[in-house]
């Protein structure tokens, strides 16, 4: 055993890496070092057990000898993460019927048979592989339990049970490594991000008994809320047993500290439990880590046997991180690199509580994090109609459109049939940190009859109450228990040492103050995208929207904007206001006209009589404007170049709430971006249009004022053609949804009936809306970059699509040289995370 390589004795100085024995091995030796009174362990390494897997066994014996005469041993996994998982620890190895009569002299014949039960039991189902319900008929529990336990086993393996200890170490051992090997096993662990060839260490070690004469048990400690994160000491003691009985929920199990309810163990062994309380509080500060102990009392005697990194909720993560760090005890950018950026939605949102009963009615994309309970309506104005009246509601439908913003402002969630990561529903709930699920379509939509029926054939109707989960994807039956969002002070002040380390910028998305001021709120480096058009579906805007639509000449068209420019004129003056100091990119005007048009005859009725127009010449323009494929027609930038009365109304409407908000405050340079762009002459056009209006907004007001003009890349061509389009502009900005769907030729708002069956097949590794497509849409990213650069040098370079927020795309746009990400406003903490762990790793790497 000593020349075995493979095999090694834990010792403060033995070589013993995560990466070659795993992290419980690893941490062993560290509490080892630190002179605990740990068992006598030994490690097998990755190679070791990957042989045993392959049938080539160390020298067993040789591992057996390392411990003294007649102790027992368990083996226990020991993987790189322990996130991976392992098989399960099996205790009491070397027990047989010679020892069993020994320790019945010592330890008492009961507790002596508990041990030998145990392990002729786990070796039975572990390691024999037979059925648990063969010992179904053992009653009771001693000697007589034990001969029962032994009967059953001799009788389905017609074999004595085996009673070498080599032998069954031996056979533990090889039971466990293949264990690992298994399909079942190796899916499980590759689901948790486990590379495919991860491999499993083993340790073996005494056994420090927990059951016989004196105090005797086992059980778990830990300094910290795991819920919380606060300082308490929580666990679970429980007298005459093993491992982490404790944990099963056994009534009998005691309480750690005094408590008025019951027993504890500080007043059972006083001094065993200030030792605990010792030895945890050494192995956080050298560990540097909150650490839950696994413990055993025999006669009185306290022994450590492992110790696991304490499991956490987010907000108790993020507690835990600036604890550590303001104790000296870790570095602030190592308490940085301890949060999962995703794990911050958590603690933006309400979240469906962990410990409570999911009844699951359907499944989609979990779109937008965070969870709502309310009653189901399937229109916009029942949306409102039930804000209205201080109910809260689930907004149902087919897909959303701009016509449903003002349902959605008035809904908890939001529900969709169709629709994927970027589709409307997911974007603008995301922009509102509105809980969202599209892409249900394992539901029916039974719309006309207002119903949604469940894959188990329950149907649900207007009324009824669901809970819609937006963090997993799932649409719950009723109303489930929920979790509070938690933005304290402890979050706030690690989004202060992300902000002093991230070297990208980061800004929101914003089209309503409210958006803004959540930007605002979470210190986003301004507004990286406006979206108009939603401006343009608000009740007292829309029917002028449609008069302008139905408008004969470029002056009448002018005429009716002059009644949408005061009302845009104060949109604009709000959100500089609320990002005082802080840039603002408007986007103009980008979605076709079709869609401010009814579809419906009842609609179009409405609409003639508002307008004083006969239903034939209402229901002819809506014909007339009606394109085959409309997200690739009359839009965008096109629109501004055949009806220039809109963008030349917006510009006006921006420049003059320039005027208007830098009065009190700091000057306020507006952003303007051109959205769809493909040439230059668009660019051309756009711009001397909005010279000309800045001009005479500059001569009517006596009033000088500064901005920026660029262009939203979203086509293919923009990005090739970037050294023509890039001269005549301050900024380009990336919009990556667009982008995407044009360079696949994917619908966003359909991709998702078939992008998971896609992904499954490893078509796509990833759902390219969700994390961009570094390969492909990349590709166009860096061109659009280096040839814009390369004609503009000091050009602005940013992606304002919805991967602005994905930490993978900030670590790609970071990597070429982009200079900031937009993201919707939830986001931006997550965003802003994930730049400063970014910074800090290529500092260190």
């Amino acid at each position: 055993m000593q020349n075995d390589p493979h095999t090694t004795l834990v010792t403060p100085t033995a070589p013993i890496a995560n990466t070659t024995h795993g992290g419980r091995a690893k941490c062993l030796q560290r509490l080892v070092r630190l002179d605990l009174p740990v068992p006598r362990t030994i490690a097998l390494s990755f190679d070791a057990v990957q042989q045993i897997a392959r049938g080539q066994m160390p020298d067993v014996q040789g591992v057996v000898d390392q411990f003294p005469k007649g102790a027992l041993l368990c083996v226990r996994p020991s993987s790189q993460d322990p996130d991976w998982g392992g098989p399960g620890a099996v205790l009491n190895i070397g027990i047989n019927d010679a020892l069993f009569e020994s320790y019945a002299g010592t330890i008492g014949e009961g507790p002596a048979a508990a041990l030998y039960s145990r392990f002729v039991q786990s070796y039975a189902v572990n390691v024999a592989r037979l059925d648990p319900d063969m010992f179904d008929d053992v009653n009771g529990d001693g000697r007589a339990a034990l001969m029962e336990s032994l009967r059953a086993y001799e009788a389905e393996t017609e074999e004595r049970f085996p009673q070498d200890p080599a032998t069954q170490l031996a056979a533990v051992l090889r039971s466990m490594a293949r264990a690992w090997n298994g399909t079942s096993a190796r899916l499980l662990r590759q689901a948790k991000g486990a590379p495919a060839d991860a491999g499993l260490g083993l340790v073996v070690q005494e056994m420090a008994f927990g059951v016989g004469q004196g105090q005797c048990g086992s059980g778990v400690l830990q300094l910290v809320d795991s819920d919380t994160g606060l300082p308490q000491i929580t666990g679970r003691y429980l007298s005459q047993s093993q491992g982490r009985d404790a944990l099963e929920g056994d009534a009998a199990a005691m309480y750690l500290t005094r408590d008025p309810r019951g027993p504890s163990l500080e007043e059972l062994v006083p001094e065993a439990f200030a030792e605990l309380k010792d030895h945890a509080a050494l192995m956080r500060k050298r560990l540097r880590a909150e650490m839950q102990v696994e413990f055993v009392i025999d006669q009185g005697k306290l022994h450590i046997l492992d110790g696991v990194k304490v499991a956490r909720s987010s907000r108790a993560a993020v507690r835990i991180a600036v604890a550590l760090a303001d104790e000296g005890i870790i570095s602030r950018e190592e308490a940085l690199m301890r949060v999962q950026p995703r794990t911050l939605s958590e603690l933006l949102h309400r979240q469906v509580d962990p410990s409570a009963k999911r009844d699951v009615i359907g499944r989609g994309i979990a779109a937008s994090p965070g969870a709502a309970t309310g009653r189901i309506v399937f229109s916009a104005s029942d949306a409102q109609a039930s804000a209205a009246r201080g109910e809260p509601c689930i907004l149902v439908r087919r897909e959303t459109s701009p016509e449903d913003i003002r349902g959605m402002h008035a809904a908890a969630a939001v529900l969709t049939e169709r629709g994927g990561i970027t589709s409307h529903a997911a974007v603008i709930g995301r922009g509102m940190g509105l809980p969202c699920v599209v892409g249900a379509s394992n539901m029916r939509f039974v719309v006309t009859q207002r119903q949604i029926i469940a894959p188990d054939g329950r149907v649900f109707v207007e009324g009824d109450q669901v809970t819609v989960d937006g963090s997993t994807g799932q649409v719950l039956a009723g109303a489930a228990k929920m979790q509070e969002a938690a933005l304290d002070d402890t979050f706030n002040r690690l989004m202060g040492w992300a902000e002093d380390v991230a070297d990208i910028g980061i800004r929101a998305n914003a089209d309503t103050p409210t958006d803004a001021q959540t930007a605002r709120n979470f210190n986003a480096h301004g507004i990286g995208l406006c979206r108009t058009e939603h401006m343009f579906f608000e009740p007292g805007r829309l029917t002028v929207m449609r008069e302008m639509i139905f408008a004969e000449s470029g002056e009448d068209r002018r005429a009716v904007l002059e009644r949408l420019l005061p009302m845009q004129r104060e949109d604009f003056t709000q959100l500089f206001r609320i990002m005082q100091g802080q840039p603002v990119c408007i986007r103009l005007f980008d979605p076709p006209l079709h869609e401010f048009l009814p579809s419906d005859k009842a609609g179009q009725r409405e609409l003639a009589e508002a307008l004083g127009l006969q239903m034939s010449d209402v229901t002819r323009r809506v014909a007339a404007m009606t394109e085959y494929n409309p997200m690739l027609g009359l839009r965008g930038v096109r629109l501004g170049v055949t009806v220039p009365e809109i963008y030349e109304m917006q510009a006006r409407a921006i420049f003059e709430a320039t005027i208007e908000a830098s009065r009190d405050g700091e000057p306020v340079v507006p952003e303007i971006m051109i959205p769809l762009v493909s040439a230059r002459r668009e660019v051309e056009l756009v711009k001397a249009s909005v010279d000309a209006v800045a001009a005479a907004v500059r001569s009517e007001r006596d009033a000088s004022f500064t901005y920026r003009l660029g262009v939203m890349v979203e086509t293919p061509r923009a990005c090739l053609r970037a050294a023509d389009i890039a001269p005549h502009c301050a900024f380009l900005s990336f919009g990556t949804n667009d982008l995407t769907q044009m360079t696949y030729g994917l619908s966003r708002d359909d991709a998702g009936r078939f992008m998971s069956n896609y992904v499954q097949q490893g078509v796509y590794p990833e759902d390219p809306f969700h994390v961009l497509d570094t390969d492909g849409v990349g590709e166009l990213l860096q061109l659009g970059a280096e040839r814009g650069r390369k004609a503009q040098p000091g050009i602005t370079l940013s992606i304002c699509g919805e991967h602005g927020g994905n930490p993978e795309s900030i670590a790609f746009c970071r990597e070429s040289g982009f200079d900031y990400v937009s993201c919707s406003p939830f986001r931006v903490p997550v965003a802003r995370l994930a730049a400063a762990q970014l910074a800090i790793a290529h500092k260190i790497g």
